[in-house]
Protein backbone atom coordinates (compact mmCIF):
# COMPACT_ATOMS: atom_id res chain seq x y z
CA UNK A 1 0.00 0.00 0.00
CA UNK A 2 1.11 3.55 -0.64
CA UNK A 3 1.97 4.58 2.77
CA UNK A 4 -0.28 7.94 4.11
CA UNK A 5 1.26 11.01 5.13
CA UNK A 6 0.64 12.39 8.31
CA UNK A 7 -0.78 15.64 8.32
CA UNK A 8 -0.84 17.40 11.77
CA UNK A 9 -3.40 20.13 11.98
CA UNK A 10 -3.36 22.39 14.90
CA UNK A 11 -5.16 25.20 15.99
CA UNK A 12 -2.90 27.45 15.05
CA UNK A 13 -1.79 31.36 17.73
CA UNK A 14 -0.54 34.14 17.59
CA UNK A 15 2.10 33.49 20.08
CA UNK A 16 5.50 32.75 18.75
CA UNK A 17 5.99 30.57 21.92
CA UNK A 18 2.89 28.28 21.41
CA UNK A 19 4.17 27.97 17.56
CA UNK A 20 7.51 26.80 18.65
CA UNK A 21 6.28 24.46 21.35
CA UNK A 22 3.91 22.81 18.56
CA UNK A 23 6.71 22.99 15.91
CA UNK A 24 8.80 20.65 18.49
CA UNK A 25 5.51 18.03 18.99
CA UNK A 26 5.64 17.76 15.24
CA UNK A 27 9.36 17.22 15.27
CA UNK A 28 9.31 14.48 17.90
CA UNK A 29 6.29 12.86 15.96
CA UNK A 30 8.52 12.98 13.08
CA UNK A 31 11.52 11.18 14.99
CA UNK A 32 9.20 8.46 16.30
CA UNK A 33 8.32 8.04 12.74
CA UNK A 34 11.37 7.42 12.10
CA UNK A 35 12.09 5.11 14.28
CA UNK A 36 9.55 2.94 13.22
CA UNK A 37 6.82 4.30 15.89
CA UNK A 38 3.97 4.47 12.97
CA UNK A 39 4.50 1.09 10.59
CA UNK A 40 1.25 0.20 9.26
CA UNK A 41 0.78 -3.30 8.12
CA UNK A 42 0.73 -3.51 4.40
CA UNK A 43 -1.66 -5.09 1.59
CA UNK A 44 0.53 -7.74 2.02
CA UNK A 45 0.64 -7.98 6.15
CA UNK A 46 4.03 -6.53 5.13
CA UNK A 47 5.12 -3.14 6.90
CA UNK A 48 5.03 -0.11 4.98
CA UNK A 49 8.39 0.94 4.30
CA UNK A 50 10.12 4.48 4.78
CA UNK A 51 9.02 6.94 6.89
CA UNK A 52 5.56 8.88 6.88
CA UNK A 53 5.63 12.19 4.88
CA UNK A 54 4.90 15.12 7.47
CA UNK A 55 3.48 17.90 7.44
CA UNK A 56 2.01 20.95 9.70
CA UNK A 57 -1.13 23.05 9.02
CA UNK A 58 -3.34 24.75 10.93
CA UNK A 59 -7.37 25.07 11.32
CA UNK A 60 -7.29 28.89 12.12
CA UNK A 61 -4.90 31.99 12.49
CA UNK A 62 -1.64 30.58 11.29
CA UNK A 63 -1.23 29.41 7.41
CA UNK A 64 -1.01 27.24 5.86
CA UNK A 65 -4.33 26.05 6.44
CA UNK A 66 -5.47 22.85 5.56
CA UNK A 67 -6.06 22.79 2.08
CA UNK A 68 -2.55 24.25 1.80
CA UNK A 69 -1.38 22.00 3.08
CA UNK A 70 -2.86 18.75 1.85
CA UNK A 71 -2.02 20.62 -1.54
CA UNK A 72 2.19 20.45 -0.39
CA UNK A 73 1.84 17.02 -0.99
CA UNK A 74 3.41 14.71 -3.78
CA UNK A 75 0.11 14.60 -6.33
CA UNK A 76 -2.01 11.65 -5.56
CA UNK A 77 -0.39 10.32 -2.13
CA UNK A 78 -3.14 9.75 0.30
CA UNK A 79 -3.28 11.53 3.87
CA UNK A 80 -4.20 11.06 7.31
CA UNK A 81 -5.50 14.32 9.04
CA UNK A 82 -4.78 14.37 12.37
CA UNK A 83 -5.95 16.68 15.11
CA UNK A 84 -3.65 18.66 17.69
CA UNK A 85 -6.57 19.25 19.16
CA UNK A 86 -7.96 18.11 22.89
CA UNK A 87 -11.33 18.14 22.06
CA UNK A 88 -13.29 16.92 18.99
CA UNK A 89 -15.93 19.72 18.80
CA UNK A 90 -16.46 22.43 16.23
CA UNK A 91 -12.69 22.65 14.74
CA UNK A 92 -13.20 18.66 14.50
CA UNK A 93 -16.86 18.05 13.37
CA UNK A 94 -17.09 20.42 10.73
CA UNK A 95 -14.46 22.63 10.22
CA UNK A 96 -11.53 19.85 9.34
CA UNK A 97 -14.67 17.49 8.38
CA UNK A 98 -15.50 19.91 5.79
CA UNK A 99 -11.72 20.24 4.51
CA UNK A 100 -10.88 16.54 4.55
CA UNK A 101 -14.84 15.71 2.06
CA UNK A 102 -13.53 18.75 -0.01
CA UNK A 103 -10.18 17.14 -1.03
CA UNK A 104 -10.49 15.54 -4.68
CA UNK A 105 -6.95 15.59 -5.55
CA UNK A 106 -6.27 12.23 -3.06
CA UNK A 107 -7.74 9.86 -0.16
CA UNK A 108 -7.97 11.55 3.18
CA UNK A 109 -8.58 9.80 6.41
CA UNK A 110 -9.92 12.33 9.62
CA UNK A 111 -8.08 10.82 12.82
CA UNK A 112 -9.49 11.30 16.20
CA UNK A 113 -8.84 14.50 18.56
CA UNK A 114 -5.95 13.84 21.02
CA UNK A 115 -8.09 13.63 23.83
CA UNK A 116 -9.65 12.21 26.11
CA UNK A 117 -6.97 9.92 26.74
CA UNK A 118 -5.17 8.55 30.00
CA UNK A 119 -1.95 9.84 28.75
CA UNK A 120 -2.78 13.40 28.67
CA UNK A 121 -3.93 12.51 32.62
CA UNK A 122 -0.12 11.81 32.88
CA UNK A 123 1.24 14.66 31.63
CA UNK A 124 -1.19 16.53 34.01
CA UNK A 125 -0.19 14.93 36.84
CA UNK A 126 3.35 15.89 35.75
CA UNK A 127 2.21 19.41 35.81
CA UNK A 128 0.71 19.68 38.72
CA UNK A 129 4.13 18.27 40.73
CA UNK A 130 5.86 20.71 39.05
CA UNK A 131 3.87 23.61 40.29
CA UNK A 132 3.87 21.69 43.78
CA UNK A 133 0.45 20.33 44.13
CA UNK A 134 0.14 18.20 47.05
CA UNK A 135 -2.34 15.82 48.67
CA UNK A 136 -5.18 17.65 49.93
CA UNK A 137 -4.99 20.43 47.45
CA UNK A 138 -8.35 21.47 45.38
CA UNK A 139 -7.93 20.86 41.50
CA UNK A 140 -9.84 22.33 38.95
CA UNK A 141 -8.89 21.44 35.29
CA UNK A 142 -8.72 24.50 33.19
CA UNK A 143 -9.75 23.95 29.27
CA UNK A 144 -10.73 26.58 27.20
CA UNK A 145 -14.27 25.62 26.49
CA UNK A 146 -16.55 25.00 23.23
CA UNK A 147 -20.17 25.80 22.02
CA UNK A 148 -20.19 22.43 21.52
CA UNK A 149 -21.23 19.55 23.43
CA UNK A 150 -19.57 16.69 22.87
CA UNK A 151 -16.10 18.76 23.26
CA UNK A 152 -17.85 19.82 26.55
CA UNK A 153 -18.52 16.40 27.32
CA UNK A 154 -14.19 14.95 26.34
CA UNK A 155 -13.41 17.90 28.76
CA UNK A 156 -15.35 16.57 31.32
CA UNK A 157 -14.76 13.36 30.72
CA UNK A 158 -10.87 14.37 31.17
CA UNK A 159 -11.79 15.61 34.62
CA UNK A 160 -12.74 12.21 35.64
CA UNK A 161 -9.58 10.17 34.11
CA UNK A 162 -7.30 12.94 35.60
CA UNK A 163 -9.26 12.19 38.86
CA UNK A 164 -8.35 8.67 38.94
CA UNK A 165 -4.52 9.41 38.00
CA UNK A 166 -4.68 11.35 41.07
CA UNK A 167 -6.47 9.74 43.43
CA UNK A 168 -8.97 13.05 44.28
CA UNK A 169 -11.24 14.76 42.53
CA UNK A 170 -10.90 17.31 39.92
CA UNK A 171 -13.54 19.66 38.79
CA UNK A 172 -13.65 21.45 35.11
CA UNK A 173 -13.93 25.12 34.54
CA UNK A 174 -13.88 26.44 31.12
CA UNK A 175 -12.22 29.76 29.50
CA UNK A 176 -15.16 30.61 27.31
CA UNK A 177 -18.41 29.14 26.00
CA UNK A 178 -19.38 26.71 28.75
CA UNK A 179 -19.99 26.39 31.69
CA UNK A 180 -18.53 26.74 34.95
CA UNK A 181 -16.53 29.37 33.75
CA UNK A 182 -12.85 28.99 34.79
CA UNK A 183 -13.64 31.85 37.66
CA UNK A 184 -16.46 30.19 39.00
CA UNK A 185 -14.85 26.75 39.56
CA UNK A 186 -11.98 28.27 40.97
CA UNK A 187 -14.09 30.62 43.10
CA UNK A 188 -16.20 27.41 44.63
CA UNK A 189 -13.27 25.68 45.29
CA UNK A 190 -11.66 28.51 47.40
CA UNK A 191 -14.96 29.20 49.63
CA UNK A 192 -14.91 25.41 49.88
CA UNK A 193 -17.67 24.33 47.88
CA UNK A 194 -15.79 22.68 44.98
CA UNK A 195 -14.16 19.26 44.28
CA UNK A 196 -12.46 18.07 47.07
CA UNK A 197 -13.27 20.41 49.64
CA UNK A 198 -12.82 18.61 52.57
CA UNK A 199 -9.77 17.24 51.66
CA UNK A 200 -6.66 18.19 54.12
CA UNK A 201 -8.76 18.91 57.10
CA UNK A 202 -6.71 16.99 59.24
CA UNK A 203 -5.32 18.21 62.57
CA UNK A 204 -1.32 19.24 62.00
CA UNK A 205 -2.02 19.12 58.11
CA UNK A 206 -1.06 22.07 55.65
CA UNK A 207 -4.59 23.78 54.78
CA UNK A 208 -5.80 23.25 51.26
CA UNK A 209 -4.98 25.13 48.54
CA UNK A 210 -6.89 25.31 44.76
CA UNK A 211 -4.44 24.20 41.92
CA UNK A 212 -5.87 24.68 38.64
CA UNK A 213 -4.29 22.02 36.09
CA UNK A 214 -4.24 23.69 32.30
CA UNK A 215 -5.82 21.48 30.43
CA UNK A 216 -4.04 23.75 27.54
CA UNK A 217 -1.67 22.29 24.58
CA UNK A 218 0.62 25.34 24.57
CA UNK A 219 1.29 28.49 25.76
CA UNK A 220 -0.38 31.46 24.15
CA UNK A 221 -3.54 33.59 24.93
CA UNK A 222 -5.83 30.94 26.45
CA UNK A 223 -2.81 29.99 28.63
CA UNK A 224 -2.28 33.34 29.59
CA UNK A 225 -6.08 34.27 30.24
CA UNK A 226 -6.34 30.57 32.69
CA UNK A 227 -3.21 32.12 34.39
CA UNK A 228 -4.65 35.61 35.07
CA UNK A 229 -8.70 34.43 35.29
CA UNK A 230 -7.11 31.64 38.16
CA UNK A 231 -4.76 33.91 40.41
CA UNK A 232 -7.51 36.59 40.03
CA UNK A 233 -10.26 34.43 41.67
CA UNK A 234 -8.13 32.98 44.22
CA UNK A 235 -5.86 30.05 42.65
CA UNK A 236 -2.06 29.59 44.84
CA UNK A 237 -1.07 28.04 41.25
CA UNK A 238 -1.38 27.44 37.65
CA UNK A 239 0.64 24.55 35.79
CA UNK A 240 2.50 25.20 32.40
CA UNK A 241 0.54 23.59 29.51
CA UNK A 242 1.45 20.73 27.93
CA UNK A 243 3.84 21.74 25.57
CA UNK A 244 6.82 23.88 26.73
CA UNK A 245 8.77 26.39 24.75
CA UNK A 246 12.26 25.29 24.78
CA UNK A 247 11.56 21.97 26.09
CA UNK A 248 11.30 18.68 24.89
CA UNK A 249 7.72 17.65 24.07
CA UNK A 250 6.47 14.64 26.93
CA UNK A 251 6.84 11.31 24.97
CA UNK A 252 2.90 10.97 25.22
CA UNK A 253 1.88 13.36 23.10
CA UNK A 254 4.32 12.37 20.28
CA UNK A 255 3.03 8.57 20.64
CA UNK A 256 -0.84 10.00 20.94
CA UNK A 257 -0.13 11.65 17.49
CA UNK A 258 1.24 8.76 15.97
CA UNK A 259 -1.44 6.39 17.55
CA UNK A 260 -4.34 8.44 16.35
CA UNK A 261 -2.33 8.41 12.81
CA UNK A 262 -1.88 4.66 12.80
CA UNK A 263 -5.50 3.97 13.69
CA UNK A 264 -6.45 6.11 11.22
CA UNK A 265 -4.58 4.65 8.25
CA UNK A 266 -5.38 0.93 9.26
CA UNK A 267 -8.86 2.24 8.40
CA UNK A 268 -8.09 3.54 4.65
CA UNK A 269 -6.23 0.28 4.12
CA UNK A 270 -9.31 -1.77 5.08
CA UNK A 271 -11.39 0.12 2.55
Amino acid sequence: MTRPALVAISHGTSSPDGSAAVRGLVKAVGARLMRGGGMLPGAAGHAASGAAALRLGHVDVEQPDVPATLASLPAGMPAVVVPLLLSAGYHVHVDLAEAVAAEGARAVELAAALGPDDRLARVLVRRLLEAEWRPGDVVVLAAAGSSDARAVADCAEMAERLARELGAPVSPGYLSAAEPTLEAAVRRAVAGGGAGADAGGAAGAAPSRVVVASYLLAPGYFQDLAVETARAAGAAAVTEPLLRVGVLPPDELAELVVDRFGAAAARMSTM
